[in-house]
């Protein structure tokens, strides 16, 4: 696989995000609502696609665990199943929730969720006290430390060296512009602003291949890796494929995020990927 230009994914590529961000994802929904689903249960929602913004994902297992004490009869394998079916994300749990229950119970459901406060919430947890008073400009909720200080690093030193060496190096992530700042500074990589995308530069969001081609020619790169360790990572190099001519994308899975061992290489498999990983650190081999 020779290509021209790399891009890569922050979560779960360049910093282990277990304990930081799904971590604030299931805590936020057991403090706003009572209980919560364990965190491996995540991955399936990830899987169905379009919940590539941890919040989102917050909102949606909030409304799960209501719509389920609303009588909602499905596991999370289930529901996540008919997510995807019903046009993945936020908007595909809120179909399958008026699908499962009808109309009338589901605006119950949708009443008692409050999207502000749970991502409030999240922040708290996630940033901690003193980074929220900085990024989000106010007074915490409540005071916490920060999930984000447990983010242990997965790009090592010599493989930003054999990559940047190389190739043009862009990041590609869901993360807000300020959490992006923080992992890359942790992690070492000089990205420059114009080789970057982050959740404050587009509209879409991934799957969507408008930043990725972007950044394709931005780098004048004929040939494209992106890096990345979800389902939506992989679809958005498939989808850049699809609708630019003028270039060759490859989706590459990382088995260093939630999908791993030989399950995850197929469900990598199943949806385009050009080639699979164990982490980032095997891409200068992959690529020479």
């Amino acid at each position: 696989m020779r290509v021209d230009t790399v891009v890569l994914d922050v979560d779960g590529v360049l910093v282990d995000v277990a304990d930081s961000y799904r971590r604030a994802v299931v805590e936020s929904v057991e403090r706003r609502h009572g209980t919560t689903l364990p965190r491996a249960d995540l991955q399936a929602f990830k899987n169905a696609g379009g919940f590539n913004n941890d919040w989102e994902l917050s909102d949606a297992v909030a409304l799960y665990v209501l719509a389920s004490d609303r009588g909602l009869d499905a596991d999370v394998a289930a529901f996540t199943d008919a997510i995807a079916a019903n046009g993945t994300g936020l908007d595909g749990a809120r179909a399958t929730i008026r699908d499962s229950l009808g109309e009338e119970t589901a605006s119950e459901v949708e009443a008692e969720w409050d999207p502000d406060a749970l991502r409030e919430t999240f922040q708290a947890l996630y940033l901690g006290a003193d980074l929220y008073r900085d990024i989000e400009g106010g007074e915490p909720p409540f005071e916490a430390p920060g999930f984000i200080h447990d983010e242990p690093v997965i790009l090592e030193e010599q493989t930003i060296e054999a990559l940047t060496d190389r190739y043009p190096v862009c990041v590609l992530t869901g993360r807000p512009a300020a959490e992006a700042d923080i992992a890359l500074d942790r992690v070492g990589l000089d990205v420059a602003d114009d080789h970057r995308f982050t959740m404050d530069d587009w509209d879409e969001g991934k799957p969507h291949p408008n930043a990725l081609v972007t950044l394709a020619e931005r780098t004048d790169a004929e040939t494209v890796a992106f890096v990345g360790d979800t389902l939506d990572d992989v679809r958005t190099a498939v989808n850049a494929d699809a609708v630019d001519d003028d270039r060759a994308y490859y989706g590459v899975g990382v088995l260093s995020g939630g999908l791993t061992g030989d399950d995850g290489r197929a469900a990598f498999a199943s949806v385009g990927a050009s080639a699979v990983v164990d982490d980032v650190n095997d891409l200068p081999d992959l690529l020479e």
